[in-house]
């Protein structure tokens, strides 16, 4: 479930986990409140019928008895003390023939008033009498809400002649609503507030219990984290992260993801110390190979040199023959010395350290490159500063020579190359850079470039004399010396970029400071 569109990203688990709950105890409260209100409206309202029956029964004999022209005994007052009385608020009317012919309501005081009968307060009396059963009504907003009921009743009253007439009429009685009103407002406002505490409360216990329950998926997703920073695609990798015991609990279903990754990261171990195994057993084969090859080819080279210099007697096809044995065998020295040498820089030797002023490395290597290759056109640019690094001169001089050649043998003649050293201060880092105006790269070639035996040419080509190992000795070379090596290519050219880490420079110990310390 993720978020609405327009909205900053999905939710994570732990705030679903959280909205969940607080959600579910929201909608318990209000489905308990609700009926709880209900309810309780309903209990209160009986009771209020009840009242209101009682009330009626003793409204009823005031209505039948004696009463004089000018008022009938409805409800006792003060004038009339012997007769049942009624809760303050009662309203008493009589409706006779359709037409309300008396009034009453008892104040808070006991003091029995006759309200104004208005054409609202009218209508609504005459409209209940007859009704059997209690109804909730208005009566004006004087008098508010009431609850009501008619009862058929004989009205008696006393003519001016002396005799005493008996016509049909309806008492109607009622009781004020307000008391259960004010009860179910307070009952209400207890609910919304119990229901606001009772959310702040779930919010913060659901946040506890959620959090507390997702800690080990936390530790699961760090431990992961540092796996997937690890260099697994090359050398010896020591996979020792593993999930912690007490999140591996195969009991609960987070300890069973921490086991399954604890195993997953087992098998990936076992997978990587087999490869490294492998890879170990082919750099040591290739490490001895070429070593025992340069003595045969050494020997191969020399009797074939040997016999072109005799050329004593020698058929011309031979002696051509022999001078391509030669060639052939000095470009195979070439690639059993080059693979030699990645064997050596995977184990970490052949490198000799120390402080290597990087700058007349580099114009060495491009006065070479005049020299090699005078088809191109070869400029550089170094600072008036030398440029120091710590390593191995002769293997940087191979690096900034190895991008030369190729250059150079990827290139048309007249490519235009430039050789620039900076320093970036902001890094610590010397900047070694080559760049021409050739073809450019082919960009399906671009991510295996410095991996071994890469070829732009798909046909593998040797016609331009390329192993495919120089720029997979530029990749090692420069990793050996703490350093990066990158490409960028396009339609404009090609440009290499080699970072090495500038040398540390050794601070000279005050003297006078360390006399006074002395001292």
């Amino acid at each position: 479930m993720g978020r609405a569109p327009g909205l900053a990203g999905p939710l994570t688990l732990r705030n679903r986990l959280i909205l969940s709950i607080v959600a579910l105890v929201v909608l318990l409260t209000i489905v308990i409140g609700s009926v709880s209100v209900i309810v309780l409206q309903a209990s209160l309202m009986r009771q209020l019928d009840d009242e209101l029956e009682g009330a009626t029964g003793r409204s009823v004999p005031m209505v039948n008895a004696q009463g004089s022209t000018t008022r009938p005994y409805l409800t006792p007052d003060g004038d009339d003390l012997s007769g049942p009385r009624q809760s303050p608020g009662t309203f008493t009317a009589v409706v006779v023939n359709g037409s309300v012919v008396a009034a009453y309501r008892v104040e808070q005081s006991g003091r029995v008033v006759s309200p104004r009968l208005t054409d609202d307060l009218t209508s609504v009396v005459t409209t209940v009498a007859g009704s059997t059963t209690p109804e909730t009504v208005s009566l004006g907003s004087a008098l508010g809400s009431y609850r009501v009921e008619s009862l058929a009743v004989g009205y008696q009253t006393t003519t001016t002649s002396g005799s005493v007439a008996t016509t049909p009429a309806y008492l109607v009685v009622g009781l004020p609503t307000s008391s259960v009103d004010r009860t179910i407002t307070v009952m209400v406002i207890t609910i919304l507030a119990v229901t606001l505490i009772g959310l702040a409360i779930a919010i913060a216990v659901a946040y506890g219990v959620v959090r507390s329950a997702l800690r080990p998926l936390e530790r699961m997703s760090d431990t992961a984290l540092r796996v997937a920073e690890l260099p697994l695609d090359r050398g010896e990798v020591a996979l020792a992260e593993r999930v912690d015991e007490a999140d591996a609990d195969t009991r609960t279903e987070v300890g069973r993801v921490g086991a399954s990754l604890n195993r997953m990261l087992g098998h990936v171990a076992g997978a990587l110390e087999a490869r490294q195994q492998s890879e170990n057993k082919v750099r040591q084969f290739v490490a001895d190979a070429s070593h025992e090859l340069r003595t045969p080819l050494a020997s191969v080279r020399g009797y074939a040199e040997l016999t072109r210099r005799m050329n004593t007697g020698l058929p011309d096809d031979v002696v051509y023959a022999m001078g391509r044995i030669e060639s052939e065998s000095l470009r195979m020295t070439s690639l059993v010395e080059d693979l030699l040498l990645l064997a050596r820089l995977d184990e970490g030797r052949d490198l000799v350290t120390g402080d290597v002023d990087l700058t007349r490395v580099v114009l060495d290597t491009v006065n070479d490159a005049h020299v090699a290759g005078p088809t191109h056109d070869v400029d550089v640019y170094v600072p008036d500063e030398p440029v120091t690094v710590s390593g191995d001169a002769m293997r940087l001089h191979q690096i900034v020579a190895n991008l030369l050649t190729n250059v150079r043998t990827h290139t048309p003649d007249g490519t235009h190359v430039h050789v620039s050293l900076t320093v970036d201060d902001a890094s610590g880092q010397a900047v070694v850079s080559v760049a021409d105006d050739g073809p450019g790269i082919d960009p399906a070639v671009l991510p295996v470039l410095f991996e071994r035996f890469a070829r732009a040419d798909s046909s593998r080509s040797r016609k331009a004399g390329s192993t495919g190992l120089g720029l997979a000795i530029v990749q090692a070379v420069v990793h050996s010396h703490g350093g990066t090596v990158d490409v960028a290519s396009s339609d404009d050219g090609a440009t290499f970029t080699v970072r090495l880490p500038l040398a540390t420079p050794v601070v000279a110990p005050d003297r006078d400071a360390e006399e006074a310390r002395l001292a």
